[in-house]
C-alpha cells in the first residue's frame, strides 16, 4: 500500500468520525493496525495533524456562530457580546483538558493506545451513550447562549474521559451535555466548538515537536491528509446536525458496543 493511499485513508477515517461519538482516535489506531506508515514519530503526527482538517470544517461550517464581528449598515464593524460569550465558554470548557493533557499525556501514549483499550472503550462508552438517551429525556438548555460558565466547565471534565482512547472526544462532551440538560443539537455544537482549541493545542504540539524530522515527501502527505479530513469532516457535520434535530444518538451506541465485541472477538480468534 503506498503512502499516498494511506494518507487518504487515513483522511478520510479522521473526516468520518472526529465529530460523530464513535472515537476517531479508537478508529485510526484500529486502521493503523492494517494502514500506517512506517516511520512511527510521523504516523504519530499525522494523525494528530488531520485533526487540523477538521477543526477547519467546524470553523467554516458554524462561521456565523463563531465570528465575533458584525457589519453595520454604515459598513464598520461591531463585537457581538453573545459570540464573545461562546467562546469564553469554549475556553473555559476546554481548560481540564488542556492541563490533564499537559499532566497525563506520556503516560497514555506509552500505556494506552492499544487495541484493547479501544475495544473497551467503546463499548463501556456506548452503554453509557444508551443509558444517557434513556434516562435523560428532558433538555432544559436548548442554546449555548442558555449554557452556564459552570456547565461548560463541567462538560469540559467529561471531556477529559476521552484522553483514554476509543472513549470519544465528542461522545464524552456531548454525553456530559446531555447530562446537565443541553439539548441534543446544542450538546453536538457545544462539543463541536470544544474541539477547536482541544484538537489544535494537541496537534500544534505533536509537529512543532516532530516537524524538523520529516522531509519534503512527509509534508505532501500532511497535506494530503489534511485536505481529506476536511472535505470529509465539512460533509459528516452537515448531515451530523440534519440528523440529529429529528433523530437520537442510539445508532451510534449501539454501533459502539457492536464494534468492540468484534474487535475483542477478533484478537481472541488471531490468539488462537
Amino acid at each position: 500500500m503506498t503512502d499516498w493511499l494511506i494518507a487518504v485513508i487515513l483522511g478520510i477515517v479522521e473526516g468520518l468520525t472526529e465529530f460523530l461519538p464513535v472515537s476517531s482516535t479508537g478508529h485510526l489506531i484500529l486502521v493503523n493496525e492494517i494502514a500506517a506508515f512506517d516511520n512511527k514519530d510521523f504516523s504519530n503526527t499525522f494523525n494528530m495533524f488531520i485533526q487540523v482538517g477538521a477543526i477547519l470544517s467546524v470553523l467554516i461550517y458554524f462561521w456565523k456562530k463563531l465570528w465575533i464581528f458584525d457589519r453595520t449598515f454604515s459598513g464598520k464593524y461591531e463585537i457581538n457580546r453573545s459570540r464573545i460569550d461562546i467562546w469564553i465558554k469554549t475556553i473555559i470548557g476546554v481548560l481540564p483538558a488542556l492541563i490533564l493533557g499537559f499532566l497525563f499525556k506520556d503516560t497514555i501514549e506509552e500505556n494506552l493506545l492499544n487495541p484493547t483499550v479501544v475495544a473497551y472503550s467503546l463499548i463501556v462508552g456506548g452503554i453509557i451513550l444508551l443509558f444517557i438517551e434513556k434516562k435523560f429525556k428532558h433538555p432544559e438548555i436548548v442554546d449555548i447562549g442558555s449554557l452556564t460558565y459552570s456547565k461548560a466547565l463541567f462538560i469540559g471534565f467529561f471531556q477529559c474521559l476521552a484522553m483514554i482512547p476509543g472513549v470519544s472526544r465528542s461522545a464524552s462532551s456531548i454525553i456530559g451535555g446531555l447530562a446537565l440538560g443541553l439539548d441534543r443539537v446544542t450538546a453536538a455544537e457545544f462539543s463541536f466548538f470544544l474541539a477547536i482549541p482541544t484538537l489544535t493545542a494537541a496537534s500544534g504540539y505533536f509537529l512543532l515537536k516532530n516537524a524538523l524530522l520529516f522531509d519534503q515527501h512527509q509534508f505532501l502527505l500532511l497535506g494530503v491528509g489534511f485536505l481529506v479530513s476536511f472535505l470529509v469532516a465539512y460533509t459528516v457535520i452537515a448531515f451530523f446536525m440534519k440528523y440529529i434535530k429529528t433523530n437520537n444518538f442510539v445508532p451510534f451506541g449501539i454501533y459502539r458496543v457492536l464494534l468492540g465485541c468484534g474487535i475483542i472477538l477478533y484478537f481472541l480468534m488471531s490468539a488462537n
